[in-house]
This record gives C-alpha cells, sequence and structure tokens, in this order.
C-alpha cells in the first residue's frame, strides 16, 4: 500500500472515535470518559493480535474495510477468540475471508449457563473445520459478573480444558475475580499438557511466576496503560518478555491516550510502548519477541 494511501485511511480511522463512541458502551469496568486522541501515524513494527473479538456487533458496520486495512498499520495476524457457538461460526466466517485470521473455539464463562453437550459438541466440530483454528478460547471463570453460576463455569471450564486437550490445542483463559479457583483448575486437570496464556492478566506476581513455570503465557493489553494498575506493572517488570503476549480484547479495554473509544488491533502501539518503557528495552524488542512468542504458542507461520 502506498503512504498517501495509508495516510488517507489514518484520517478515515481518525475521524472514527466520536461515531465508535455512540456505538459502543464505555467499558462498564473502566467508566471514565475518553480522551478522543486517535492514533495519528502509519506503524511500521509488525506484531500479532492475540486477543480480540472482531465478531462482535461492534464491528457489523465496518468489519471487512477494517480487517482490509489492518496490514498497513504493521498487523500480521490476529487471534480472533469465540464466545459462544454462534460466535465459533462468525469467527470461521472471518477467517475464510482473511488467510491471515486465526480463531479460538470455545464458549466464555458469561455464556455457559444452560450449556449442554451438543453445544460442546459443536465447537469441537467447529475446531476441526479450519486448520487456522488455534485454540480453545475464550474460556474459564468470571466471578465479578457471576453470569453464570459459579459451579456451572467451573465444570465447563473443565470440559473445555479436556476438549482442547483431545485436540491437542493451547487454551486462552480467562479469570476475573477467580484467580485461586482458575490456577486450581489448570493444575489439577494437567492444562499444561496443552499450554496456553492467561488473557488480560491481572493476578500477582508470584501466580504469574507460577503459570510461566507451568508453561503458560500471560497476555497483556491496554489495562497496563491504565493509571494505578502497580501490580501488573511489577508482573511486567518481572516475568521475561519471552513469556509475555500482546492483545486487545477489541472492542474493548482500549489503551491510553485512546480509552474510552472503540478498541482494535492498531492500538497495541500503545501497549507495546508501554511494556517497553516498564522494562527499559526498545519497542522493537517487544514487537519482535511477543511475535515470536504468538507464533510458538498458536502455530502461526
Amino acid at each position: 500500500m502506498r503512504i498517501e494511501e495509508k495516510e488517507a485511511l489514518l484520517k478515515k480511522f481518525a475521524a472514527e472515535g466520536e461515531e465508535a463512541e455512540a456505538k459502543v458502551p464505555i467499558d462498564p469496568d473502566h467508566p471514565e470518559e475518553p480522551e478522543e486522541l486517535p492514533l495519528d501515524k502509519v506503524e511500521e513494527h509488525h506484531f500479532i493480535d492475540t486477543h480480540c473479538h472482531f465478531d462482535d456487533t461492534a464491528f457489523d458496520e465496518d468489519q471487512d474495510e477494517l480487517l482490509s486495512a489492518m496490514h498497513a498499520f504493521g498487523v500480521l495476524n490476529v487471534v480472533n477468540c469465540a464466545t459462544d457457538v454462534k460466535s465459533c461460526r462468525r469467527t470461521l466466517k472471518i477467517m475464510k475471508r482473511y488467510p491471515w485470521v486465526y480463531g479460538a473455539m470455545g464458549i466464555h464463562p458469561h455464556e455457559v449457563k444452560n450449556l449442554d453437550e451438543d453445544a460442546i459438541a459443536a465447537v469441537y466440530n467447529l475446531a476441526e473445520e479450519n486448520a487456522r483454528v488455534c485454540a480453545i478460547g475464550e474460556i474459564g471463570l468470571d466471578y465479578h459478573y457471576d453470569f453464570s453460576p459459579r459451579d456451572e463455569q467451573q465444570d465447563w471450564f473443565i470440559e473445555q480444558i479436556e476438549l482442547a486437550k483431545e485436540l491437542e490445542l493451547p487454551i486462552i483463559v480467562h479469570s476475573r475475580e477467580a484467580a485461586q479457583d482458575t490456577m486450581d483448575i489448570i493444575r489439577d486437570y494437567e492444562a499444561e499438557r496443552v499450554g496456553g496464556v492467561i488473557h488480560a492478566y491481572s493476578g500477582d506476581l508470584q501466580m504469574a511466576e507460577e503459570y510461566v513455570r507451568m508453561g503458560f503465557y500471560l497476555g497483556i493489553g491496554g489495562m497496563v496503560t491504565f493509571p494505578k494498575v502497580k501490580r501488573l506493572i511489577r508482573v511486567v517488570e518481572g516475568i521475561p518478555l519471552e513469556r509475555l503476549l500482546l492483545e486487545t480484547d477489541s472492542p474493548y479495554m482500549t489503551p491510553v491516550p485512546n480509552r474510552g473509544q472503540r478498541n482494535d488491533s492498531r492500538q497495541i502501539v500503545h501497549v507495546a510502548a508501554k511494556i517497553a518503557e516498564i522494562k527499559g528495552i526498545r519497542v522493537e524488542e517487544v514487537y519482535e519477541v511477543t511475535t515470536q512468542n504468538a507464533k510458538r504458542l498458536f502455530g502461526i507461520e
């Protein structure tokens, strides 16, 4: 893509903020007003967004246009993470259109209430449908909202870990206010056999070190740019770069300085810059190492 074409895309995406804000609610976990500071340059580095949801309704109006432009902003690959069976099917449709999009099939803890074995069988079949299905996820526990009963969350988390082991795929783990139960299930059901990533890691350094000893990666996204995240900063300081992955959780968790706007993979530049600042290294090293980490974990070619 020529420079002038990239600049035209940047102008278009810079104008999205007001429209996107009207369409997508501010993350309820972080409700302050947006700073309305769009990206203002083409990113020349290359990276992989290991956790996004481009099948979300927030992208209904411009999904194809946005994804078609991603390479201009340094995005090599994305891993689109499903949240229920319908989301699995939407993810597969995106993967068929874009050969650089990889997918994770799974049922989010919010959605496991009233789940049955037929749904798990559907996930299994969908995971086998495309060779670029690279993980089982987004799965895990969420005790903050408790949209699904906790015992059901635990049962279906275990069930999907077993599915991942059967398919020999890593897991993408959601854990919110459920740190110890998440760790106990992962350990007790030998999820280290397939490995994976703890998405949007928010635990302490001691638990992070235990996950690393078990062979897991930690997903670092927009939260690391937020104020008052000293515990996460200590984790990023203390865990080797070789065990970190870049992610956005698009359309959620938008980093500073664009917090409150719709998130997408372009915003990883802010996450990478913050990790480089915390570790006192070049941002180029962050891109290079985390890209290799993602390729290694998910088998991205």
